[in-house]
């Protein structure tokens, strides 16, 4: 990287990540004023997002080549009382911790104590949720059965297409004009309505091309006194990209990328859409662009280069807003969750490889930035230079970029409904979300903790951890003669469970539907103008809601465990295995080993474990898969964690599988931390024998030894375990590159140690903002030494 990028990519990592009360306060004057509770909320929602953009204030430092900050500097978080109110202990917390703070000074928190917390107390969408949810949903959140996302993030998880560099603001508000025209108050009765959020639409498209032009005066400003003339000349340039883009449809490759940064500013600053709004397949978006300059002479690779590294800065700037309560505990990370995806095919089902997705892949080299994250679509069209070009940087332990199955991902939105090309347009968010990108509201509503529901069968419905009644009476297990009896329990209790989480999810749903809609990302979403209706109400041409499983391995262990040591084997009883449970094993040294190491386990392809993996599958697919919300969305299942695995262990005493109380979970597909012993190859067939297709997403982690990489043979064989885990359907894989001894070293020495990127789940961090239960947890993943 040359000077200019060195240095502002420096600024980015010693920036100091801190709470902004600025947007707080923006928000709370506006709806303060008294005319603004008798306007239709969506004009309430454009009106705001116009207000902030037009009094933040704007950030443009020295050397940038893309200008826009969320907050009013690299790292400053704003804030979002009107989805969640933060304590001011909360901010005490976040100010005080050790790992993942955020700074808090004292004007932000007076700010928050005397207007903020005052005038959104009992307004905001948390406190209206848990006002309006029943106490059984309350109970079972509080056990550790499941999590709910939209208790303080925005629904989201959503990926812009190609309309977003297509189309300026001028021609969304074109486009919203006809469809007000088009409107037919005699004939629907929902007229009036659509017309309210087509209004709020236009609102929110204004208010971009608002933020635009105060940056195109702030950077005219600083013309006069710019004594380099290359700078100056810079300088023009930027005000010109800014007078014309949002408003008008970018032209050329840096207006491209200052273009879609704009729209990705307007998005996260109208509401935090669970962190990981991103541009998608970005070397598809930009290559219209890069090819054509190319080819005029206009832009050279150097200077492609260059701005894309300003682009990846960007990004980098800007730290997840901070949670509060259980979502603090299973995400204490700063990154936002901005996936790239790259590669993968085109609409017509072609490789969409090309000399973008290397450059790209260049760039995420050698910016060795946490966000945003970065994975490469694999489909059986596209190049082995592709794969060996990503395993080439996977190899240097920097956890990107993950590698995603370009053909899986196209058959489970065909099987969800999507056209094909939709579908191959689409790819991957977060973490291994799949989507159909700019055409899809699919909505994360929370992890569900499936070896709880085991404990609670194991238990009757009672809760060991709390002694309460937590789920139905399922019968004593003590009493159950043979495998099937406790298989159709553990489903009963499944069931119960899972109808209460949907049953929250949809009040949720509808609270966010009718207090607080997304005008903004509704209009750059297909098919929300055309429809009069927001994103989240439904408005976008196909609908999602996920619901994420988390434990697989945990539990496919444990229901072996039962099925081989109980009722196959008769190793010892039902009731004897209780109270091995109940005393967390002490005393039963002699049976805990047999259950850890003389008991079949998930993740060595055999078939007398891998068959309990497709029962636990089945059963969570068949309790959710094809549900229906009230904005007209699909439930689906995916199977993944982020951390959740390490709390949900929390909650949880020990289990038949040989985990000990309070332990980690499984992570992701992955097999149980050590239990895998016969090398990858045995992994992916285990992992296989259930039904990826039926998901939005799997995650499978893999952690090799870095001497594993010792030639050059590593990088085809590894490449041909990817190929071939994906021949049968493998959703995802994603790698470790690192020593379980280095790691135990950084942890004795985390000074020594301050650079070390590690994959935690579906994006990576530095070992050392890792709690220390997180940090163990991957240290204890099975390290890889050859295939």
């Amino acid at each position: 990287m040359n000077e200019r990028i060195s240095l502002l990519r420096q600024n980015s990592l010693d920036a100091v990540n801190r709470i902004s009360g600025e947007r707080a306060g923006l928000v709370t004057a506006f709806y303060r004023q008294p005319f603004v509770a008798s306007l239709p909320v969506p004009v309430q929602r454009g009106m705001v997002l116009k207000h902030i953009m037009q009094y933040k204030s704007l950030y443009f430092g020295q050397g940038e080549l893309i200008a826009g900050e969320r907050g009013p500097a690299p790292k400053a978080v704003p804030t979002y009382p009107e989805v969640c109110v933060h304590s001011l202990q909360d901010l005490e917390i976040l100010d005080s911790r050790p790992k993942v703070s955020y700074k808090v000074d004292e004007e932000t928190r007076a700010l928050y104590r005397d207007e903020v917390i005052p005038f959104w107390s009992g307004r905001c969408v948390r406190d209206r949720m848990f006002k309006a949810l029943p106490d059984t949903w309350k109970q079972a959140y509080q056990a550790g059965i499941f999590t709910e996302f939209m208790e303080q993030r925005a629904p989201g998880h959503t990926v812009a297409g190609e309309k977003v560099f297509g189309k300026g603001m001028n021609d969304l508000m074109a486009d919203i004009d006809q469809a007000l025209d088009k409107l037919d108050y005699l004939n629907d009765m929902e007229a009036l309505v659509k017309a309210e959020e087509l209004h709020g639409m236009r609102l929110a498209c204004e208010a971009l091309v608002v933020l635009a032009g105060r940056y195109a005066k702030l950077i005219e400003a600083r013309i006069p006194a710019e004594k380099d003339p290359g700078r100056r000349d810079e300088l023009l340039e930027m005000a010109a990209i800014c007078r014309k883009v949002p408003a008008n449809a970018p032209e050329t490759f840096h207006e491209a990328l200052q273009h879609y940064w704009f729209i990705h500013l307007g998005v996260i600053t109208e509401l935090n859409p669970w962190d990981s709004f991103n541009p998608g397949r970005l070397d598809q978006h930009l290559w219209p662009f890069y090819s054509r300059e190319m080819a005029a002479g206009t832009l050279t690779k150097e200077r492609a280069i260059e701005l894309l590294q300003a682009f990846w800065i960007k990004f980098n700037n800007h730290p997840a807003p901070p949670k509060v309560g259980v979502t603090a505990q299973e995400s204490n990370t700063y990154t936002d969750f901005c996936l790239i995806n790259i590669g993968g095919v085109k609409a017509d089902g072609s490789d969409a490889v090309n000399e973008l997705s290397y450059l790209i892949l260049d760039v995420i080299e050698e910016m060795r930035l946490l966000q945003p994250s970065s994975m490469v679509q694999l489909s059986k069209k596209n190049p082995d230079a592709l794969i060996h070009r990503a395993i080439r940087i996977i190899k240097t332990g920097f956890g990107q970029p993950s590698v995603f199955n370009t053909d899986a991902i196209v058959q489970e939105l065909m099987r969800q409904g999507k056209a094909p090309e939709d579908a191959r347009r689409g790819g991957a968010s977060g973490c291994v979300e799949a989507g159909a990108f700019g055409t899809e509201a699919y909505i994360l509503t929370g992890y569900f903790n499936l070896p709880k529901i085991l404990e609670l069968t194991l238990n009757d419905g009672k809760d060991p951890l709390t002694g309460e009644q937590t789920g139905p009476q399922t019968g004593d297990p003590a009493l159950f003669s043979a495998y099937d009896e406790f298989l159709k329990a553990f489903r009963k209790m499944l069931q119960y469970f899972v109808d209460i989480k949907i049953a929250g999810s949809n009040l949720i749903e509808k609270i966010w539907a009718t207090h607080m809609p997304a005008p903004f990302l509704s209009s750059i979403i297909d098919d929300c103008i055309a429809s009069g209706r927001d994103y989240n109400a439904g408005g976008a041409r196909y609908n999602t809601s996920y619901i994420q499983g988390v434990g697989l391995g945990t539990m496919t262990d444990c229901l072996t465990a039962i099925h081989e040591q109980v009722f196959r084997r008769n190793r010892y009883s039902m009731a004897n295995l209780l109270k091995m449970l109940a005393v967390n094993f002490e005393g039963y040294e002699d049976e805990l080993a047999m259950l850890l190491y003389e008991t079949p386990k998930y993740g060595n392809d055999d078939d007398l474990a891998d068959v309990h993996v497709k029962e636990v599958f089945n059963a969570f697919f068949e309790a959710i898969d094809g549900r229906k919300s009230p904005r007209g969305a699909t439930y689906r299942v995916e199977m993944l964690p982020t951390t959740c695995h390490v709390y949900f262990g929390s909650k949880i005493k020990a289990l038949p599988d040989g985990r000990l109380a309070g332990k980690p979970l499984s992570e992701g597909i992955s097999p149980v931390q050590g239990a895998d012993r016969k090398g990858p190859s045995a992994v992916i067939k285990s992992a296989v024998k259930f039904d990826h297709i039926k998901t939005g997403g799997t995650l499978l982690n893999q952690k090799f030894s870095p001497d594993f990489f010792r030639d050059e043979t590593a990088i085809v064989k590894l490449g041909q375990l990817v190929r071939a885990y994906f021949r049968m359907d493998g959703h995802h894989i994603q790698f470790n590159v690192v020593s379980a001894d280095t790691l135990r070293k950084a942890r004795q020495h985390p000074e020594a140690f301050s650079n070390l990127i590690v994959r935690v789940a579906g994006y990576s961090d530095y070992f050392n903002d890792l709690t220390p239960e997180l940090q163990e947890e991957i240290i204890c993943r099975t390290e890889q030494e050859q295939m």
